[in-house]
């Protein structure tokens, strides 16, 4: 398995890829992940049956465009030297972002025959180009360029919600490509009765709680989740929000809740699962938040599903496939992005009616157990790999 952000429960983070290597040992396979960090040297670690090789490749959520660039070229010749020592595997699971992982799993299948099966979870490179990151015309052609030949050379490819199935089939047509969504983790988040220790420890005893809990990166655009917070205070609002996590805007989140005065907000810093769950735990809607551009509208967001599993009402400011869900299932509600008095108005009726909350937090979590558990997605990935 290739994925150079790969990540477990302890350290916290996007564990999907986690997940997948965990089936897989539990349907009698060898798995050898090789994978970064930002500590100093290679290190080699056996997790839970999972072999891990660290290549020492610093990244930060905070790095630019160059320098994150620089740490993918970096990881792609790393990973392709270490590939070596597994060339008699059978397969080759590559995970992006980023698209230049697949160059080495091409260069395993070219060196030494390996097929391999390439997982989009995000639609890269549009995604840079329509946020503006990529503007060379030249440099644009080449990603894309890349990007077909990745699909085009896989086995299969799998997309990580339909929206991304569908735009891979357009770009390489003929191409098997299985839908897996990100999943729900319903045996370690599930509904829970607000404990009054953890109420205390976060100061929102008798209060509603939204919680956006992730990356605080420029593509979140989570100054809107700022915006919210301020008309709500100014509103009366008997509201709370947390913001939990790292990244490049965490800085500059910082500074503008303190400029605004935001008495209503609790700014906590990354945390692993464990401390994930006890925010959970407090927490009456899970935000999730992403800039108005189009693209970012097909992803696939953890904290969509862990939202789910835990039984939390959803709340959206963007379009597409999810905000369709959680319409159909009313276990959510979208807020227009461009108004903050829209969220106010919205949700209110939530703060007002715990029965129409209770309501919606129990088709959240049943839309979680049905749809996006744990089990039901590791047995189909497992197929995957007869």
């Amino acid at each position: 398995m290739l994925h150079q952000h790969f990540k477990t429960p302890q350290g916290g983070g996007a564990i999907r890829s986690y997940y997948l290597a965990k089936a897989l040992i539990d349907h009698g396979h060898e798995v050898v992940v090789i994978t970064s960090h930002n500590g100093k040297g290679y290190n080699k670690e056996n997790f839970e049956g999972i072999e891990v090789h660290y290549l020492p490749i610093a990244y930060d959520n905070r790095f630019g465009f160059f320098k994150r660039g620089w740490a993918f070229i970096r990881f792609v010749f790393g990973a392709a030297r270490l590939s070596g020592k597994f060339r008699a595997f059978d397969k080759c699971y590559t995970i992006s972002v980023p698209l230049t992982v697949g160059i080495v799993a091409r260069w395993n299948q070219f060196r030494f025959g390996m097929p391999y099966i390439f997982e989009v979870g995000d639609l890269w490179p549009d995604a840079p180009i329509q946020m503006g990151y990529v503007r060379n015309s030249i440099f644009q052609w080449i990603l894309l360029t890349l990007e077909k030949s990745i699909y085009h050379h896989a086995e299969s490819v799998v997309g990580l919600s339909d929206s991304i199935r569908s735009a891979v089939e357009k770009k390489s047509t003929g191409k098997t490509v299985h839908l897996l969504p990100n999943m729900a983790d319903c045996d370690f988040f599930m509904p829970q009765q607000k404990e009054t220790r953890l109420e205390d420890k976060f100061n929102v005893s008798g209060k509603f709680v939204i919680a956006y809990i992730g990356a605080l990166g420029d593509a979140n655009g989570l100054e809107y989740f700022l915006a919210c917070a301020e008309v709500s205070q100014k509103a009366g609002l008997q509201a709370h929000f947390i913001l939990c996590g790292d990244g490049a805007m965490r800085e500059p989140l910082m500074a503008s809740a303190s400029q605004l005065g935001l008495k209503n907000l609790l700014i906590l810093p990354f945390t692993n699962r464990d401390g994930v769950k006890e925010i959970m735990n407090v927490t009456d809607a899970v935000f999730i938040c992403y800039k108005h551009v189009p693209i970012l509208e097909t992803g696939s967001p953890n904290k969509y599903f862990d939202g789910l599993a835990a039984g939390k009402m959803i709340v959206i400011n963007f379009g597409g496939w999810i905000k369709n869900e959680i319409e159909e299932r009313q276990c959510g509600i979208s807020v227009d992005a461009e108004d903050a008095e829209d969220f106010v108005r919205k949700i209110n009726s939530f703060i007002s009616n715990q029965r129409l909350l209770y309501r919606f937090q129990k088709s959240a979590r049943e839309l979680g157990v049905r749809k996006y558990s744990r089990k039901l997605l590791s047995e189909a990935f497992a197929k995957l790999f007869p």
